[in-house]
């Protein structure tokens, strides 16, 4: 596996022996694929000046998106120290999980990510290094140092800087990229700064090495015999760890920027939703309903290739940073074998849920047809008539849209995938185009396809695709 390359150091010395260098790391990280091909990319710039003065970059094989995010923090505090070991560092990162584990606000649960915190947290003391999360366009000079890392594995080479063009690529001058510190004077971090958290950070290292060394001695393994670039899984906080301390999250690597719609300003990136309807259960082909009011079945052996083959496709993709699931156990067993495939969570949605048909679950449409005839006539005629002893259309679009809503504060700036099912994918598309609830009977959506809505800060959406089956041929 090749190995990174430095780019030469400035021939100006960042300070006299007498002062401590104030440095500003800005690194990155990505895989395609996810896990897939990697690599890092950082840069450190002078804090006063914002002038680059190193740059650093490689390719690592297969790893996940943040193994590589982490690669390119020590990598980056590595050149840091090499610079001035005294050195006191402002890291900026568009990763929110490397910058708030190594704040000690998150904890640092997977055995295999531990030792990449540990080694991060030993390059310089502790009290000299604070971090601070930025957005991703803020991020671009680290972010194609990645890339070019990346682009130079597929080839069987390796980065060198001499060929980089990462900087020019970047298209800000260093010295006005938003957030640096330009002023004379004005320090990358102080001692003095953010002490709780750099306190918490000592903590939760000294924490991480005591659960390392209980988690290999139970596994009757050596310290050090992990492979964090062979992991399959992120380390994704659960929901209540990962509260996001700033109003959006960046889109992760290998996601381009959506292209602006239509003749109006540019809104920046929109949130979207990507919905995936459950994989299909021995009740699909029957066409039986099947909804949330006590009919709560297994997917089939084809629905579980189902969902294996979306898990695919959508690790292809790469864009999705959050899975979020309907309750049932169709969605939850689909929605597993996604965000096993992309090292995710799961979060539950209890508003995502199928509608409650009542007493029509597991009857045909010709059996309620018969059995319940003035009841059908009334639900097919208003979206406020429900099934018998169910739950109205009208119901079901209100806790839909409720969740939607919570979804979108949660998750603003970021690629969601929601797994549920044929009525709240409907209620969305419905409501992306400002259709009729009576729309809801005039969509066909297969089991496992894929749909999506992008959501703007204006307040419109974009309907992008609906009941795509083409990763399941």
């Amino acid at each position: 596996m090749p190995g990174p390359q430095q780019a030469p150091d400035s021939p100006d010395s960042p300070g006299s022996p007498d002062s401590r260098g104030t440095f500003v790391v800005e690194a990155d990280g990505g895989s395609r694929g996810n896990p897939g091909p990697a690599g890092y990319g950082a840069v450190v710039r002078d804090a006063a000046s914002g002038r680059t003065l190193s740059e650093t970059a490689g390719y690592i094989g297969t790893a996940t998106n943040n193994v590589a995010e982490y690669r390119g923090l020590i990598a980056g505090l590595r050149a840091a120290h090499a610079l001035d070991p005294r050195a006191l560092v402002r890291v900026r990162m568009d990763s929110r999980l490397v910058v708030e584990q190594m704040s000690g606000r998150w904890k640092i649960k997977h055995p295999a990510m531990r030792p990449l915190a540990l080694e991060a947290a030993s390059v310089l003391p502790p009290e000299s290094v604070t971090y601070q999360w930025i957005p991703r366009e803020e991020n671009r000079h680290a972010d194609r140092l990645a890339n070019e890392a990346m682009d130079a594995g597929r080839r069987g080479q390796e980065w060198r800087p001499a060929d980089s063009t990462a900087e020019l690529d970047a298209g800000a001058p260093a010295d006005t990229l938003p957030g640096l510190p330009v002023a004379a004077g004005v320090p990358a971090a102080t001692p003095e700064s953010s002490a709780g958290a750099r306190a918490a950070a000592r903590a939760a290292v000294r924490q991480a090495v005591r659960e390392t060394h209980r988690t290999t001695a139970a596994a009757g393994r050596g310290a050090g015999t992990d492979d964090p670039t062979a992991l399959t899984a992120a380390d994704e906080p659960p929901v209540e760890e990962a509260e996001p301390a700033v109003a959006t999250e960046p889109a992760e690597r290998g996601e381009p920027r959506t292209p602006q719609v239509g003749w109006g300003a540019d809104m920046g990136t929109p949130t979207t939703l990507v919905l995936l309807r459950h994989g299909e259960t021995p009740l699909t082909p029957l066409k039986r309903f099947s909804g949330s009011g006590g009919t709560d079945p297994e997917l089939s052996a084809t629905g579980l290739r189902q969902a294996e083959a979306a898990a695919s496709a959508l690790a292809a993709r790469g864009t999705v940073q959050q899975v979020i699931s309907s309750p049932l156990v169709r969605c939850r067993r689909t929605a597993r074998a996604v965000a096993d495939r992309l090292g995710l969570g799961v979060e539950v949605e209890h508003d995502l849920r199928e509608a409650d048909f009542g007493a029509w679950e597991g009857l045909t449409f010709a059996e309620v047809r018969e059995r319940y005839p003035d009841d059908l006539d009334a639900w097919l005629a208003s979206p406020e008539a429900a099934p018998t002893g169910g739950e109205s259309f009208a119901s079901v679009i209100r806790r839909v849209e409720a969740a939607r809503d919570r979804i979108l504060t949660r998750h603003a700036g970021r690629t969601v995938l929601l797994v549920t099912h044929v009525t709240p994918v409907k209620v969305l598309a419905c409501a992306a185009l400002g259709a009729p609830p009576e729309a809801l009977f005039r969509m066909e959506l297969s089991a496992a396809s894929l749909s999506a809505v992008a959501y703007y800060a204006d307040g419109n959406a974009s309907l992008r695709l609906l009941n795509d089956t083409g990763h399941l041929r």
